[in-house]
């Protein structure tokens, strides 16, 4: 994973994900949009940073499991270092993966937002903090009883895109992308300039300038 002097999780963080889409897709890489039922808790909620992964399985455990399976979640929310974005691959429909004091914890480290392919609830709590958490599905029932982690930091897939260690995340109300950790800063670079081309066309077209026009103008729209 890179440093922590690197610019890159906030450099992203102004990038909108249907621009990275697009430079991605001009790069071959068309499949790195995670599944569409992966969502914001809130509208306004924006996330870039670099993938901490971890992935989970149900678990019918007895009163007797529970400390060790919550000491082995605890233990990786731990990990989770500063600038990363924990993708989380539970592996189940039926408990919440993520709650209020994960959130609290992870704003403490500087930790840049949460991507949970399984559940969050404290749902309220959590937008109020205006912690970035992306679920594909909400519910009050707590993963201890019913749900372990398996591992983490190793890579995963999600949706049929893979996912791993050190990748870039970015995700805003239109979806989660996967920026691999090879290509980043190409990435980066042409989404910056993508975004400024986009401004300008912006400025003429609420000029009257046709979108014809404009595309034909700055080969982009």
């Amino acid at each position: 994973m890179a440093t922590r002097s690197d610019t890159l999780p906030r450099r992203f963080a102004r990038i909108y994900t249907a621009a990275v889409t697009d430079v991605m897709d001009e790069m071959g890489l068309m499949r790195q949009t995670l599944p569409s039922t992966i969502r914001p808790l809130t509208p306004d909620m924006r996330a870039a940073g670099y993938a901490f992964t971890a992935r989970g399985r149900p678990f019918r455990g007895k009163p007797r499991d529970r400390d060790a399976t919550l000491r082995r979640f605890l233990a990786m929310l731990g990990a989770v270092p500063a600038d990363s974005v924990l993708v989380l691959a539970a592996n189940d429909n039926a408990a919440a993966h993520f709650g209020e004091l994960s959130a609290e914890w992870f704003r403490a480290r500087r930790v840049r937002g949460a991507v949970i392919d399984g559940a969050s609830r404290d749902a309220a709590s959590i937008s109020r903090l205006r912690f970035p958490t992306f679920v594909r599905y909400r519910t009050p029932q707590d993963s201890v009883p019913r749900w372990r982690v398996a591992d983490w930091g190793a890579p995963l897939t999600i949706g049929g895109v893979r996912v791993t260690l050190g990748d870039m995340i970015v995700a805003d109300l239109d979806g989660v992308v996967v920026v691999p950790r090879r290509v980043a800063h190409e990435v980066l670079v042409r989404c910056e300039r993508l975004v400024s081309t986009e401004s300008a066309v912006r400025k003429a077209v609420k000029r009257g300038v046709t979108p014809l026009a404009a595309y034909e103008k700055f080969g982009s729209f």
